[in-house]
């Protein structure tokens, strides 16, 4: 172990912050919670640990396994061979935060293309680097538009229909600023969103921000809500699925200020939960308010293109407590994951994975409309989810299918209470015409047990 400090020097920093010795710096910590006692087995060895680990691993139902109709948020969608070959050379297997451009030009080359796919593909002028994930970039957005109005505009009007975990992130992340009021009108249909908003925006309104399509799958055009939003003077944001804007109109058509969202579906394995990317788009007017890293490309003395962090003056290592984000990192290997499925599939590959994701959703909805008790609910047109009533209790269909093989979608009551014995379902590319047949057959099978 190296540790840099001689006994000296450690008593000269505690002398100058006050403190007489290193404990006294936990004393805000409960004394039983300071250095506790970890009740830890003894070692094994490799071949044991490999032996523990794959039974662990062997406890989980794999979507490789299993037809996958699970939805809200992450997506068993096909990853092209290429990205992983490409993804694990070595020379992508680093963790070094690209401050010197000299030594970083890979990395900061890599971060370049996917910013300028990204914007591409949500028709914005502006992305950054990438975020933790989709509802990190969720949140910022919130503290973007609030600092644009130099904290004079403090509400944040969110539609009910955004997925609820990025709504949880989104009001723990403003908690903390007392100036920020989040408003979720109390409704049932996705079209009451525009007249909610109508009654709640004010002269105090930062942003309005609706999901697109949204987490029951419904496409709305959002035009006039954005439109109503800009002649009172806000921010309108839309949180995408990306793999929806292969088919579908941009937000950015729509007016958006930020189109953010998750990019696992966009060449990321499911992961049980992440690592996953968010990204974060935004007109250029806004650059030096948004969070997270941004690389520029510019010109070395001998007129060579190269590539810099630019801007970093937004950042907190250099604005402290004037920085508008504290985040100054960026999903670097999963970007790069992204942008290589991107070049991949090509504008025409993902115009026909949104189509095949489309049209087998909208096959399901049709054949399990025939099975009797079970009725689609979305009163509006739909992507590659919908939400279906049970004729009984979801979490015993959900297991009977379970024994199938079959992973029944996401029973929307464990969100919703309102929601009762209601399903929601997913479908990407990866399904067959054969894989949705015996779905269908075995709801009706197994509501008859």
């Amino acid at each position: 172990m190296f540790i840099p400090h001689t006994d000296k020097e450690r008593q000269e920093m505690l002398k100058t912050i006050g403190k007489d010795s290193i404990k006294a710096l936990f004393t805000d910590i409960p004394e039983s919670k300071r250095f506790p006692v970890f009740d830890l087995p003894k070692g094994i060895s490799e071949m044991d640990a490999y032996k523990q680990m794959s039974m662990l691993a062997d406890a989980n139902n794999s979507c490789e396994e299993m037809i996958s109709f699970l939805g809200a948020g992450a997506y068993h969608h096909y990853i092209p061979a290429a990205v992983d070959l490409l993804l694990q050379r070595g020379e992508f297997f680093t963790a070094y935060t690209p401050y010197q451009p000299e030594i970083s030009q890979g990395t900061l080359q890599a971060i370049f293309e996917f910013q300028s796919l990204i914007a591409n593909l949500t028709g914005m002028e502006v992305s950054n680097a990438s975020h933790y994930d989709g509802a990190t970039a969720a949140a910022e957005t919130c503290i973007t538009a609030y600092y644009h109005f130099r904290k004079k505009r403090g509400n944040i009007i969110l539609s009910p229909f955004i997925h609820p975990h990025y709504l949880e992130t989104i009001k723990t992340y403003l908690q903390a600023i007392v100036e920020i009021e989040v408003r979720i009108p109390n409704i049932s249909k996705p079209a009451d969103f525009l007249e909610s908003t109508r009654q709640l925006v004010d002269e105090n309104t930062a942003l309005v921000m609706v999901q697109y399509p949204d987490f029951l799958g419904n496409i709305l055009d959002y035009s006039e809500l954005s439109s109503f939003t800009h002649e009172n003077g806000s921010l309108f944001a839309a949180i995408v699925y990306p793999i929806a804007l292969g088919m579908l109109k941009s937000p950015a058509k729509m007016g958006a200020d930020f189109i953010v969202g998750e990019g696992q579906s966009l060449g990321l394995p499911l992961n049980f939960g992440g690592p996953y990317l968010g990204f974060f788009t935004t007109r250029k007017i806004f650059i030096r308010k948004i969070s997270g890293r941004i690389v520029g490309e510019t010109k070395d003395e001998d007129g060579k293109r190269g590539y810099v962090l630019t801007l970093t003056a937004r950042e907190q290592h250099i604005r402290r407590g004037k920085a508008t984000s504290n985040i100054c990192t960026n999903q670097g290997l999963n970007a790069l994951a992204v942008s290589i499925y991107l070049s991949l599939l090509g504008k025409q590959g993902l115009n026909e994975v949104a189509k095949q994701c489309f049209h087998k959703a909208h096959y399901a909805a049709s054949q399990i409309e025939k099975i009797k008790g079970f009725t689609v609910l979305n009163e509006h047109p739909f992507f590659n989810e919908f939400v279906i009533q049970c004729p009984s209790n979801v979490k015993k269909i959900q297991s009977n299918l379970l024994k199938r093989g079959i992973l029944a979608g996401y029973n929307l009551e464990s969100d919703f209470s309102s929601r009762k014995n209601q399903l929601l379902i997913a479908t990407t590319e990866q399904l067959t015409r054969e894989d949705i047949d015996f779905f269908v057959e075995s709801l009706r099978e197994a509501t008859n047990v």
